[in-house]
């Protein structure tokens, strides 16, 4: 039985159980569509087959030869894996949240660097090519902070997160103001 969390192959028994037939028989359809992309694939196990998203991309990027989830074990591996412009900025951000709020945790998830309160994800950073985008985990915190993530130079707001340009100059207290808002609505509840 695997025992790493990013292990795709955790996922085969479950699949067996609820297909009925062994992982190697849909690994097999897979390899019969030949060079087929990502979207195919997916499709034939989803559209034909009834599969859930998540068990048909488990089995489709096992079978594509990436057999983990799994690649960054902590911040730092994840900053070296970053242009140098998105790893100052996004070290700048989590500084900033750290040295005005105590006891989050540092941790990988979805392969991007997160800070959580037990066992709830508080905020999140991923890199894109210019900017970085931030996920406080609640449309309420975003709904109440609109107006302030608006102002930022550069940035952008949606419904779930809002960017920063590389280099934003981090305002430590909308940072410090937005985590605290999310402790606050976990421990509401």
């Amino acid at each position: 039985m695997a025992t790493d969390p990013g292990d795709r192959t955790r996922h085969f028994t479950a699949i067996e159980r609820k297909h009925g037939l062994p992982a190697s028989h849909w690994l097999g359809l897979l390899a019969e569509l030949g060079e087929a992309k990502y979207p195919e694939q997916m499709a034939l196990l989803q559209e034909g087959h009834g599969f859930s998203r998540g068990h048909a991309n488990a089995l489709v990027m096992y079978h594509r030869g990436s057999p983990t989830s799994r690649r960054y074990a902590s911040h730092d591996e994840w900053f070296a894996a970053q242009t140098p412009e998105a790893a100052d900025t996004t070290r700048a951000i989590f500084a900033a949240i750290g040295s005005r709020i105590d006891g989050l945790e540092a941790v990988i998830a979805w392969n991007h660097p997160m800070l959580r309160s037990t066992k709830d994800y508080v905020i999140g950073c991923s890199a894109a090519s210019k900017h970085i985008s931030i996920n406080p985990f609640s449309a309420t915190v975003m709904d109440e902070f609109r107006d302030r993530l608006g102002a930022i130079e550069g940035g952008n707001v949606t419904a779930h997160l809002f960017s920063v340009p590389f280099g934003w100059p981090v305002d430590a207290d909308l940072l410090a103001d937005l985590v605290s808002a999310r402790l606050a609505e976990l421990t509401a509840v």
